[in-house]
């Protein structure tokens, strides 16, 4: 395989996990790399940000983050192959799938648990997850569908009351929906981006977490066990595939910066389009895949379905 042409693809794959096979077909210029395409509609990029931020609650077990093994964006819809575990898919139903609040909040962003709108349907090998009347889809593969179906179904039987059989949009969701869409702490141009690079923020080791919020002044970005900061500073600043983020300032005790370690890395990063920071911080919790670790899994996963 040519080094060339594997160069031209090694930061989107880094970024995404996509195979080199799969990306050489779209190499049309021997001299520049390959790039990562952005949502077409706002409505995609809208929805893709906020599942992000719905399922940044999961946390992590595995090496990768979210669960996420592979991203290929296309620029009307989202394909995430997930990690063929039924926890994850458990995870993933019960922090997305839409159900009504019934504590009367006052913001109407909380009246609706999961994401307001978002309906799902089988599609062969996969589960597509889009929003009524909207251009707009996220394909996830990977998995056993029925696995899905199966935890949607449980939940439906025994305690949430799912909104899945509402062929439209109910009224309190698309308040929820207008309310997130015009609020400046869910920026569709940030989180949409950063999603189709979800395999940027991994580092190394057997365990990735990736999280990400609002912040007062800004937004948080978190890694548990992240690359070294020089990789991020290029797969979300000025690389290839980049979002041209630049860096406003930086703390980072990577060995390959130093000779000696600490705990944590911290990056402030500036989105040049609006101005906005995003605090990024890797813990460097050094999490190992031990025992413990694996009886925990294999307990979520005898439980995913009950």
């Amino acid at each position: 395989m040519p080094q060339a042409a594997l160069a031209l693809t090694e930061d989107r794959r880094r970024s995404t996990g996509e195979s080199h096979q799969a990306l050489h077909a779209f190499l049309t210029d021997a001299d520049q790399p390959l790039t990562i395409p952005s949502a077409r509609h706002p409505e995609q990029a809208q929805l893709e940000a906020a599942l992000f931020l719905a399922w940044c609650k999961i946390g992590g077990l595995s090496p990768h983050p979210l669960g996420i093994v592979q991203v290929r964006p296309a620029q009307d819809q989202l394909t995430l192959r997930l990690l063929a575990e039924p926890y994850v898919i458990h995870y993933w139903a019960e922090y997305l799938l839409p159900r009504l609040n019934t504590d009367c909040p006052s913001d109407p962003r909380d009246a609706v648990s999961g994401v307001p709108g978002l309906r799902y349907r089988r599609e062969g090998s996969s589960i597509c997850l889009y929003r009524p009347g909207m251009p707009a889809r996220i394909d996830l593969t990977g998995f056993n569908p029925r696995w899905w179906e199966r935890i949607a179904d449980r939940f439906a039987t025994n305690y949430y009351d799912l909104l899945q059989d509402e062929p439209d949009w109910t009224p309190t969701e698309r308040a929820a929906y207008t309310a997130a869409v015009t609020s400046p702490f869910e920026p569709a141009s940030l989180f949409s981006p950063l999603l189709r690079r979800i395999r940027a923020t991994a580092g190394p080791g057997p365990i990735n977490g990736t999280d990400a919020w609002s912040s007062i002044g800004g937004f948080r970005l978190e890694t548990t066990d992240g690359p070294p900061c020089p990789d991020l500073i290029r797969l979300l600043g000025d690389g290839p595939t980049g979002l041209g983020w630049k860096v406003d300032h930086k703390r980072c005790t990577c060995l390959c910066d130093h000779t000696h370690t600490d705990i944590g890395c911290t990056i402030d990063f500036r989105e040049p389009g609006t101005g906005d920071l995003v605090y990024y911080s890797n813990t460097k919790w050094g999490r190992t895949f031990d025992d413990r670790r694996r009886r925990t899994i294999t307990e979520m996963n005898n439980t995913a379905f009950s």
